[in-house]
C-alpha cells in the first residue's frame, strides 16, 4: 500500500530547536517525528484492508488526509516556535515580550489543531474496531451495521462459552477452552477472579448489555434497509415540497422563496437546519423525522391562517 507523506520543512525545525534549545539539531529529526505518527495509521488502514476491505477506499483517503493536515500542522508549529527565541537562549535585555505573547497565543490554537488531529486519527482506528457511530448517511450504512451486529453477536456467544467453560469442574481443561477460545493467560486469570461481588467470568449484566445492543442494531439495521428499498419520494402541500431523500437520508422541505422569520423559527424548532447547498430545510429520515416534518408543516398551516 502507497503511504502519502507531505514535506516537513527542516530548516524551520532547525530554526525552533535553536530558538528553544541550546542543545543541536538532529537532521532529519522533525520528519522522522512526523513520519511515525502517519506511519501508526497507515498500519490501521492496513489491518482495515484486511478485516474490513469495503472500508478501505474511505480509510485510506482519511489517513491521506491526516497526513497532509498532521505536515501542516508541524510545519505551523515550527514556524511559530523559530518566530520568538526562550528568554532562556535570548536573555533578558530588550525581550520581545509582546512577540511572545502572541507566539503564546498560537500555541494555544496549534495545540487546538493537534487535539482535532488526535481525535480524526482515533475516527480512523474506529474503523476497524467499529466503536464509530454509524450516521444513517453513510453510503456504506447497511454494511457497517452488518459488520457491527456480527461482531456483537460474535461477542455474545464468546461471552457465553467463557462463562460455560468457567464453570467446568475440571479447571485445566476449561483454561484450554478459554484458550481456544482467544483468551490469553492474563484475561483468564481476570475472569477466574472473583469481583467486588464474588461472581466470576462475565456477569450477567454485560450479557443483557450487549443483547439489547444485538436487539438495537437490528432493529435499525432492519429499518434502514426498508427505508433504502422503498426509495425517494416527493409530495407536495401548499406551502413546500417534501422530499425524503434515502441516498442522504434527509427529510427535506423546499420552500420556493425564503420562509417568513416565524415560519424559519417554526422549522428550526421542530429540528430543521437550513442546508444552502441543498437549497432546503432538513434532518434525519427518520420515524421522528417524518413526525416533525408533519406537526411543523400544521404549524405554519396555523400560522397562515392566522
Amino acid at each position: 500500500m502507497k503511504r502519502v507523506y507531505g514535506a516537513i520543512n527542516e530548516e524551520m525545525a532547525r530554526a525552533a530547536k535553536n530558538a528553544n534549545s541550546m542543545s543541536d539539531y538532529r537532521e532529519g529529526s522533525a520528519t522522522g517525528e512526523y513520519r511515525q505518527y502517519v506511519d501508526l495509521v497507515y498500519d490501521i488502514v492496513e489491518k482495515i484492508a484486511e478485516v474490513r476491505p469495503h472500508l478501505l477506499e474511505k480509510a485510506t483517503g482519511m489517513a491521506e488526509r491526516y497526513s497532509r493536515k498532521l505536515a501542516d500542522y508541524y510545519n505551523a508549529y515550527y514556524r511559530n516556535e523559530a518566530s520568538c527565541p526562550s528568554i532562556l537562549i535570548s536573555g533578558g535585555s530588550n525581550f520581545p515580550v509582546k512577540k511572545k505573547a502572541r507566539q503564546n497565543n498560537r500555541r494555544e490554537s496549534l495545540m487546538n489543531e493537534w487535539n482535532y488531529l488526535n481525535e480524526y486519527a482515533g475516527k480512523i482506528r474506529n474503523l476497524l474496531t467499529m466503536e464509530q457511530p454509524i450516521l444513517s448517511s453513510d453510503e456504506n450504512a447497511i454494511e457497517l451495521l452488518e459488520d457491527k451486529l456480527a461482531d456483537l453477536i460474535e461477542t455474545q456467544e464468546k461471552m457465553k462459552a467463557a462463562n460455560k467453560a468457567i464453570r467446568m469442574k475440571n479447571v485445566e481443561e476449561g483454561n484450554d477452552v478459554l484458550a481456544d477460545l482467544g483468551f490469553s493467560e492474563k484475561q483468564i486469570s481476570a475472569l477466574r477472579t472473583p469481583d467486588y461481588c464474588g461472581r466470576i467470568g462475565f456477569p450477567n449484566y454485560e450479557l443483557s448489555n450487549n443483547n439489547a445492543n444485538i436487539h438495537r442494531v437490528r432493529e435499525r439495521l432492519e429499518n434502514l434497509k426498508k427505508t433504502k428499498e422503498a426509495g425517494d419520494t416527493r409530495t407536495e402541500c401548499e406551502f413546500c415540497k417534501i422530499v425524503e431523500d434515502t441516498s442522504s437520508m434527509r427529510i427535506k422541505l423546499i420552500f420556493e422563496g425564503k420562509p417568513e422569520p416565524e415560519v424559519r423559527e417554526i422549522l428550526k424548532s421542530s429540528g430543521f437546519r437550513w442546508a444552502p447547498s441543498q437549497g432546503a430545510w432538513q434532518r434525519q429520515l427518520t420515524a421522528n423525522g417524518k413526525y416533525a416534518a408533519q406537526k411543523a408543516i400544521e404549524a405554519i398551516g396555523k400560522l397562515s391562517s392566522m
